[in-house]
């Protein structure tokens, strides 16, 4: 619900302010740089965060970052982890994966990215949520479905995208384009798993829950897996680093460590949206000295991204 959650950003985003800086035991007298993500997401809660932090910035004409939110994800690889982790610096290759945004990305440099691939419509962490939904385990449901998943079988089922559908061949020129390209697709899954549940009695569907969680979380795995080794491959680059929410799931984890490439994935709580990451890509992108960022305006799709 974009209108209410934007209505909570309101809310809360004073109380956001006081508390991050009474974490870091600074004033807002000690600020040297103010930034906010500026897109994409929803567009109502951008506003929101966007013209605060544009105020902030504006009451003492200090500089200001408007970041790209892809480039967060990709900046999170830039900090040292909480416990220590090393951070990750370019060149490598991007996955991102999370509610919102799937994409593949080079990265050559900070501050800058080169798109890939994309999803072409539904997002891995948007695909996780409408299954475990689906599977009446609530929303946002990703890490619910991952914890189904884990007593269940990865190949009672077969959906599309997964290592067993792909093996069985088949589907004409345009399915063989798509194959060659860099690009994701989720919608077709989604749509297996209800088609699938609804053929099935209730009773059989509650017994085999585990079994399709772990199928259906097989598939979305497996599409992310495939995706970053052709990348791999066809850029002769032997780095990757991870980003999103989806970076979380401890089955995908599992099967990046096992690539032949060098792996970074961020700490859990760098992967999903997170302030920290914003600042990280604040440093290395473009600062604006007041006034010139007064008339920024939030964009919701990636029309602005880099």
């Amino acid at each position: 619900m974009p209108e209410i959650a934007s209505r909570h950003h309101l809310e809360l985003v004073n109380l956001v302010v006081q508390q991050a800086l009474a974490d870091a035991d600074v004033t807002l007298e000690e600020i040297e740089l103010v930034a906010a993500t500026q897109g994409p997401g929803l567009v109502g809660a951008l506003l929101v965060g966007l013209s605060t932090a544009k105020a902030l910035a504006a009451a003492r004409e200090l500089p200001f970052a408007a970041v790209d939110h892809i480039q967060g994800h990709v900046a999170a690889n830039f900090l040292v982890g909480p416990n220590g982790e090393p951070a990750f610096e370019p060149p490598f290759l991007c996955l991102i994966a999370s509610g919102g945004h799937t994409l593949l990305a080079q990265v050559a440099e900070h501050g800058r990215f080169a798109v890939l691939g994309r999803t072409l419509d539904d997002a891995a962490g948007e695909a996780f949520d409408k299954g475990a939904r689906m599977l009446g385990l609530g929303y946002p449901g990703g890490a619910a479905l991952e914890r189904l998943a884990a007593g269940g079988d990865p190949e009672a089922f077969s959906f599309p995208g997964s290592r067993a559908e792909r093996s069985q061949g088949g589907g004409g020129t345009g399915r063989q384009a798509f194959a060659n390209s860099l690009d994701f697709s989720f919608a077709g899954l989604k749509t297996a798993l209800l088609y699938r549940l609804r053929e099935l009695p209730e009773a059989q569907v509650r017994e085999q829950a585990a079994d399709f969680a772990a199928s259906y979380q097989a598939a979305i795995v497996d599409s992310l897996m495939l995706r970053a080794e052709q990348a791999l491959e066809r850029t002769g680059q032997t780095r990757l680093a991870v980003g999103g929410g989806v970076a979380a799931n401890g089955e995908l984890r599992r099967r990046l460590r096992a690539l032949k490439a060098s792996v970074h994935v961020p700490p859990r709580e760098l992967c999903t949206d997170n302030a920290a990451m914003i600042a990280s890509a604040a440093l290395q992108g473009r600062q604006l000295a007041y006034p010139a960022y007064l008339g920024l305006d939030a964009y919701a799709t990636g029309e602005g991204s880099p």
